[in-house]
């Protein structure tokens, strides 16, 4: 996957995390990539020491690789390519007293699976893989998405739905991802499939970051009840890759 095939999002400042409620365009099945540049927001420097922050002129960017699910794999699954997507954070940080603008680059690879409702197509269940760049201060790396609950990274999937209601907790399971075991919890919500009016009992599927090269990749997930298709989920998230900058 190269960077000619991504579409980009920059945003000055992140956006806040509140569900939107505008509709999309009914005539479509694919939506926009996940808003994920505000929750996964700039703890510190990819692979940089404050000191190289400090020192700098120009603005430092950083940049996640890319973490998409092998082909094979979606021809099992029955998901397709929606998009690979980068979005930006900018912020100015003050380092050793001195102020300094920084840009991370985040990756969001996201799949889904449609239904027909009166003739049109519509987006009903998603997976994505998040990619971020690792965070290193001082000699100490850190994981701005680890910094989120397993509730705030539900929100994240959940913000492809609207008048979501009801989450709640619910099992948990353990799986393999870019070869690590990675804790996933199950969530149920009621929802309605974007654009439609068509309330559901929604499923998610709540991934832990993982840890790989240079970057974290989060697996999320989120379909309709009724298509029981969390069997399908855990093949893709055994078939994400990675790739790196």
């Amino acid at each position: 996957m190269t960077r000619d095939q991504r579409s980009q999002s920059t945003t000055e400042q992140p956006p806040d995390r509140d569900r939107s409620t505008e509709k999309p365009d009914p005539a479509t099945t694919r939506r926009r990539a996940l808003a994920l540049s505000g929750a996964v927001g700039l703890a510190g420097l990819a692979g940089c020491t404050a000191l190289d922050v400090a020192t700098g002129g120009e603005p430092a960017e950083f940049t996640a690789g890319t973490a998409t699910v092998a082909d094979a794999t979606l021809s099992e699954s029955g998901y397709e390519l929606n998009e690979v997507s980068d979005q930006t954070t900018s912020r100015e940080v003050e380092v050793a007293g001195q102020t300094r603008e920084v840009r991370v680059t985040n990756t969001i690879a996201e799949y889904d699976k449609a239904v027909e409702l009166f003739g049109e197509r519509y987006q009903a269940a998603v997976f994505a893989a998040v990619t971020t760049p690792q965070i290193e201060v001082l000699g100490q790396t850190l994981n701005p998405i680890d910094d989120l609950s397993a509730r705030e990274r539900a929100d994240l999937i959940l913000s492809r739905y609207e008048n979501v209601g009801d989450l709640e907790r619910g099992s948990e399971y353990t799986t393999t991802v870019l070869d690590a075991d990675a804790a996933v919890v199950v969530y149920t919500a009621d929802g309605e499939i974007g654009g439609t009016g068509a309330s559901t009992e929604l499923e998610l599927h709540v991934g832990e970051p993982i840890s790989t090269g240079d970057d974290f990749v989060l697996p999320l997930a989120a379909y309709p009840a009724t298509f029981s298709d969390g069997e399908n989920v855990r093949r893709m998230m055994n078939g994400i890759e990675h790739e790196s900058e």
